[in-house]
């Protein structure tokens, strides 16, 4: 389906109201193809968007905006320990997850919330509490946008990285990805050990949990500290943790002592929530925007702010911490 001059804001989790010179939105391969073929006649500048969680649009679109809204969950291969589903693009990240809780399919139970839809999954390699999905990803088809040319992308061949994958640098914008293959196990491999996972298990009074019971510890967690899109327009963390070296923070944490750390191979991860709320940032409200009052690496919208205030605030936060900690922050939502 077509449309010409539309609103945005239902389409952003920010709920920014920009116009899309043009809305197609892609139920089908077909319907897919023939988009494709004729932007290429008409040569319109093109946008993809997925659910709308990891974009803040800062001005109207001038072109085409190809909505995925590709749907189906479906095994494709099943052995005796493990299984691959194939998910089309434009279902929602969260109902997959419940769709294999359910099933008690386990990897993806620590992945629970994250907003968004398949699609978007593999492009910024998401993940929380542990696991990222490079560590279930089977592979995923997509089509060129020049060509309509289909190609499968092995895990190699997407290069994961922390929040990156090809798909975010050197193939940015040149494929529209329409499913993505997991292969999960059937005999689960819990991971329960990341953040407060134990002590919310504890707190249900699980002793012996199981796919389901990580799932919802890890909702209660999300729930207690994220704002919902539904009622407080926000695109979830806005930042990235950021990654630096072994020297540098042997240097930071002889000034600061209870900053929180991670390994991360020969690096060290910082938490960039405790970073923002160290520089005073956090419930801070400017304007018709601000730092949430229980998350500081969220970016709210109170109602009318614009993507530019958006970003501008976004920038004050990078400078802030910058100045304070001498780490640079980099934003994980995509900026418009």
């Amino acid at each position: 389906m077509t449309e010409y001059n539309v609103s945005l804001r239902s389409f952003n989790t920010f709920g920014l109201d920009v116009t899309a010179k043009v809305l197609s939105r892609i139920g089908a391969m077909n319907d897919l193809q023939a988009v494709i073929s004729e932007n290429l006649k008409k040569n319109e500048p093109l946008l993809i968007l997925g659910g709308g969680s990891n974009m803040l649009f800062t001005r109207n679109v001038d072109g085409l905006v190809l909505k995925n809204e590709l749907s189906g969950i479906a095994v494709t291969h099943e052995d005796a320990e493990t299984i691959t589903i194939c998910a089309g693009a434009g279902v929602r990240w969260h109902r997959l997850v419940m769709h294999c809780v359910d099933h008690g399919w386990g990897g993806i139970e620590n992945l629970s919330l994250i907003p968004g839809n398949v699609g978007a999954a593999p492009m910024q390699n998401i993940g929380a509490y542990g696991v990222e999905l490079k560590d279930v990803f089977h592979s995923l088809e997509a089509v060129h946008l020049k060509t309509g040319d289909v190609r499968h992308f092995t895990p190699s061949e997407c290069a994961f990285g922390y929040r990156e994958s090809i798909f975010k640098h050197s193939l940015k914008g040149a494929y529209i990805i329409t499913s993505v293959s997991l292969k999960l196990r059937k005999q689960p491999q819990l991971n329960t050990s990341y953040g407060a996972i134990g002590q919310e298990l504890e707190s249900m009074g699980v002793d012996s949990p199981t796919v389901k019971d990580v799932s919802q510890a890890v909702i209660n967690i999300r729930r207690s500290k994220l704002p919902d899109p539904e009622k407080l327009g926000n695109a979830g963390s806005f930042f990235k943790n950021p990654v630096i070296s072994r020297e540098q923070f042997d240097t930071l944490i002889g000034n600061y002592p209870k900053i929180p750390s991670y390994p991360a191979d020969s690096k060290v991860k910082l938490a960039a929530g405790w970073l923002i709320e160290q520089c005073g940032w956090k419930g801070k409200v400017v304007g018709k925007t601000g730092s949430h009052r229980d998350q500081a690496l969220v970016l709210v919208n109170y109602g009318g702010a614009t993507g530019a205030e958006i970003l501008q605030l976004s920038e004050d936060i990078m400078r802030s911490v910058f100045d304070t900690f001498g780490v640079q922050l980099e934003r994980e939502v995509n900026v418009y």
